[in-house]
């Protein structure tokens, strides 16, 4: 008999928002978390702007000892910190230094890469001959399950503490693979989530591929543009978000606030054949992806309210717009409402998915739609399979029951997620 799952706690460290109330707050009111970035400037990269969370020292200090904190050097474990760590604290569950590990719970907190700037900063120190010297610190930042040994170990997890990474499918992965695991009994309750690390070392290689905006260094909040016709490449973001999935019985019998149930999803790839690519989505399976979501997920596609896109503001967003309208059937005026979470975060990478699911339930608890910014001038070729009507430019309140969200990553990696309002009783 499989378990029902259900969302009880969410954290989340985005660049318009640390923290689930002024996330909440900056999503409502369209609020941009993107800035100029004197350090891309110095370094001549073509995009000066990006979406990194404002954490400073006393910030940090809550989630990192004293001890921790001498020679720590990575953004991604400290925002998958403050992410997951608040998502469990939201879920009423307390922190406690007990001897014996909590069985029941577990982790799968994906990441891209893990530390690359504790790496960088070790390696500048030393040459070859001086390898040894790395330092006590490295391994523990830069291992890929970097975050998730951190969370484990402040949390005192007993069951699965492991690490996913497929690019900018990462957040939406361990999101289906924490879910799969409680919905068969595995495990009680799985904290969800991704981080991604900030910085040049990180973004160079985007902007090498000239896939970020270059356009918009004079003014920052309007650089994001996902489905506009002045589009002209992705901010590059950081940041990370946590959901604390658990099995619906449990949930009931500690009384926990539930915001929404996972009904299903589906994972899969385009294969970099036909139309797909290291870089490029394969159409078909873009599509058979959403529909054995829906299908796994047992509804119709006329059930869905609003989808929550990967839509990213480069040339791939039209086609992405056309894959819904083909997967769902439905166009013009019939089409769900829409919007990207990257016109006020930028894209954040192995974090996104996360995040936008974060951004995606609160509109489910909450029955708003956060606005799609800088997409006044809607692009042409959007509008051949959407009503603008369904692309909406300000917070709207509307009952929502249903939400798809999906990612879709380099590697031709697609997820889509179904997540559904839990009616109490």
């Amino acid at each position: 008999m499989h378990k029902r799952v259900v969302i009880t706690g969410m954290g989340v460290a985005a660049p318009n928002g640390v923290g689930l109330s002024a996330f909440s707050t900056a999503i409502k009111n369209g609020l941009s978390g993107i800035r100029f970035d004197p350090q891309l400037a110095e370094l001549a990269f073509s995009c000066q702007i990006a979406g990194k969370p404002e954490i400073d020292d006393t910030l940090a200090a809550q989630y990192l000892t004293a001890l921790e904190l001498r020679g720590f050097n990575s953004t991604g474990i400290l925002y998958g910190l403050i992410a997951g760590m608040d998502a469990w604290q939201d879920a009423g569950l307390p922190i406690l230094q007990n001897e014996e590990p909590d069985w029941d719970s577990g982790t799968i907190f994906g990441a891209g890469t893990s530390g690359i700037e504790k790496f960088r900063e070790a390696i500048l120190k030393i040459d070859d001959k001086q390898v040894r010297r790395l330092g006590s610190t490295a391994v523990l930042q830069t291992m890929a399950s970097g975050i998730s040994a951190y969370l484990g170990g402040k949390l005192g997890l007993g069951n699965q503490v492991s690490t996913n990474s497929s690019a900018c499918t990462t957040g939406a992965e361990s999101i289906l693979m924490a879910y799969e695991r409680i919905k068969s009994g595995q495990a009680k309750r799985m904290l969800a989530g991704s981080a991604s690390d900030s910085g040049p070392y990180i973004w160079a290689g985007f902007d090498a591929m000239k896939v970020c905006t270059f356009k918009h260094n004079e003014d920052p909040q309007s650089g994001s543009r996902p489905m506009s016709a002045s589009a002209s490449g992705f901010v590059p973001g950081s940041g990370a978000g946590a959901l604390l999935l658990e099995d619906l019985e449990t949930a009931l019998n500690r009384g926990a606030r539930i915001y929404g149930e996972i009904l299903g999803g589906h994972i899969n790839s385009g294969g970099q054949r036909g139309s797909g690519s290291m870089t490029a989505p394969n159409s078909i399976a873009v599509q058979r992806c959403i529909r054995s979501a829906i299908s796994n997920a047992g509804i119709q596609s006329a059930d869905i309210d609003l989808i929550n896109g990967h839509l990213t503001a480069t040339s791939k967003d039209a086609l992405e717009i056309q894959n819904w309208s083909e997967a769902l059937q439905r166009s013009g005026k019939d089409f769900p409402h829409i919007n990207s979470l990257k016109s006020m975060t930028g894209h954040c990478l192995s974090a996104a998915g996360s995040i936008e699911c974060v951004a995606s339930v609160l509109q489910l608890q909450e029955d708003f739609i956060f606005p799609n910014i800088n997409c006044e001038d809607l692009h042409p070729d959007i509008s051949k399979w959407v009503d603008p009507e369904c692309i909406p430019q300000q917070c709207i309140s509307k009952k929502l029951n249903i939400i798809a969200k999906a990612s879709f990553g380099f590697g031709d990696v697609n997820a889509c997620l179904i997540f559904k309002k839990y009616n109490h009783g």
